[in-house]
């Protein structure tokens, strides 16, 4: 039902002249999606309070609620085609009047952990831009069909928006932003293997992808209690994101995963002096993969104490003052971190070592991030002891990997099954800290047994050899002369 919806809907945007690639497919379907998960959740709410006997408080007014102005209802439950708007009575209302109403939720909400702060939010980043009343039209009746009321149902449709996300972030060059291979993500958490009540954290969370499968980790780790339900729900998930669409997406994907009121904030976490992180402003866990490549003006450098205008130097810095004492992080970053000779990335290396077991890191082939033509690696540290030895893995397939043959779990499995113990492989060794560079604090992950034998030939058969290469030499030699003495 929801992907034979979601290909209704990307057909009919199609048409629409304001929508023009797969980035806006993905915008626009959220704010529909949203509203009408908002409609189900409330109806689910007030359900509830009824058998409770309490009277549950809307949060929307009647007429802004769905089935108000998207699918006004006869007695019969078909659509009410005297009341529902089409054409520009419909696009006006949409532009003019709904969203300027959802947008003030932000300035009236209580706090930013409540769902009317996230309307508030969504809806103050996004903006319509369905130019056709008709085509809106089409998209809120196919939409209308879908139901968010069970869990199978809730399961469904989050596994689908995953699926959009990822043929979002195949569309562009910006593919890494929005999208990290949900095998390595997977893989990532299990190593770290969160638990319920501690705190979890992303600064550059993007779609939500690391939030959204500690998610879905920890509710199958244990049966949950209510009290741990309610932790789960407020407490633990945590994040920011600075680019407008994907903190849209990022809280989009978060409730459709079961997180009704994510802590997501909309901000650039580099903008943060990381000398003013206090104890109560740390984590107990840290997963990530903060954008590599770009470039953070001299006065967001001013916020870190070693300088450097690549962005992912700066977010490093920021979650090693992110973790708590005791804390765990796993961390994607550009393959070059490790062996980059200037003074930033030296430092840093030096502050990662002294201040953090840097206990594991995982080397990953190229074409890992499609759309990203850069090597990258995972690094999994624990704060608070310095680092004695590092446990190096080399992801080796034999495919190339890109858009038809990505990452998968199976070609993670090895990993996870030697890293358990750090046990030494044809791709996995040791290093201790006494034999890392004081000076350059190079980390390069140089496997000791990809080093080849080298074979020593029969010496009979090389003196065999030159005996004939030296009478192929007198007879070459001996041409020549005559040659010489005819002229």
């Amino acid at each position: 039902m929801f992907e034979r919806a979601f290909k209704n809907i990307d057909d009919t945007l199609w048409k629409d002249s304001g929508v023009s690639n797969e980035l806006d497919y993905v915008e626009q379907t959220s704010w529909i999606l949203f509203l009408k998960y908002l409609n189900d959740l409330e109806k689910d709410k007030e359900t509830e309070a009824k058998l409770a006997g309490k009277k549950y408080e809307y949060i929307l007014k009647p007429e802004y609620r769905w089935d108000s102005w998207a699918t006004p209802k006869t007695k019969d439950g078909k659509i009410d085609h005297n009341k529902a708007l089409t054409g520009d009575d419909l696009k006006d209302f949409v532009n003019q009047d709904l969203f300027p109403y959802l947008k003030k939720f932000r300035a009236e909400a209580e706090n930013p952990d409540t769902i009317e702060y996230k309307i508030g939010e969504i809806f103050s980043e996004v903006r319509n831009k369905i130019q056709s009343g008709y085509t809106l039209r089409n998209i809120l009746d196919i939409v209308d069909e879908l139901r968010f009321r069970s869990q199978k149902e809730k399961h469904e449709l989050s596994h689908l928006y995953e699926d959009k996300i990822k043929n979002m972030g195949n569309a562009g060059r910006n593919g890494g932003e929005y999208y990290t291979p949900r095998s390595l993500i997977k893989t990532i958490v299990q190593v770290i293997d969160p638990k319920i009540g501690e705190k979890i954290y992303d600064g550059a969370c993007g779609s939500a992808g690391f939030l959204v499968e500690a998610f879905e980790h920890l509710k199958e780790s244990k049966k949950l209690s209510t009290k741990d339900i309610e932790t789960l729900q407020k407490k633990t998930f945590h994040g920011k994101e600075k680019k407008s669409l994907a903190y849209i997406i990022g809280v989009m994907n978060m409730i459709l995963h079961g997180v009704e009121a994510p802590n997501i904030i909309h901000t650039n976490t580099l903008s943060e002096n990381i000398s003013d992180i206090q104890e109560k402003d740390r984590y107990d866990v840290i997963l990530a993969n903060p954008p590599f490549g770009g470039k953070e003006r001299s006065e967001v450098q001013q916020n870190f104490p070693i300088k450097t205008s690549e962005t992912a130097f700066l977010f490093l810095q920021h979650f090693i003052k992110s973790l708590k004492t005791g804390g765990r992080a796993g961390i994607v970053i550009k393959n070059t971190f490790l062996s980059n000779t200037d003074n930033a990335a030296i430092s840093l290396r030096k502050l990662l070592l002294e201040s953090c077991d840097l206990h594991t890191v995982i080397d990953l082939p190229g074409g890992t991030f499609t759309g990203a033509g850069v090597k990258t690696v995972v690094l999994f540290f624990k704060k608070g002891s310095p680092t004695k030895k590092i446990w190096y893995y080399k992801l080796s397939l034999d495919r190339n990997l890109g858009k038809t043959n990505p990452l998968n779990e199976k070609d993670l499995k090895e990993f996870i099954e030697l890293q358990k113990d750090k046990k030494d492989s044809a791709n996995s060794w040791s290093v201790g800290i006494k034999d890392i560079n004081e000076e350059t604090y190079s980390l390069s992950p140089r496997n000791p047994n990809l080093v080849k034998e080298i074979s020593y030939r029969d010496p009979k058969v090389v003196l065999k050899d030159i005996a004939i290469l030296d009478k192929e030499t007198e007879k070459v030699l001996g041409e020549l002369k005559k040659k010489i003495y005819e002229k």
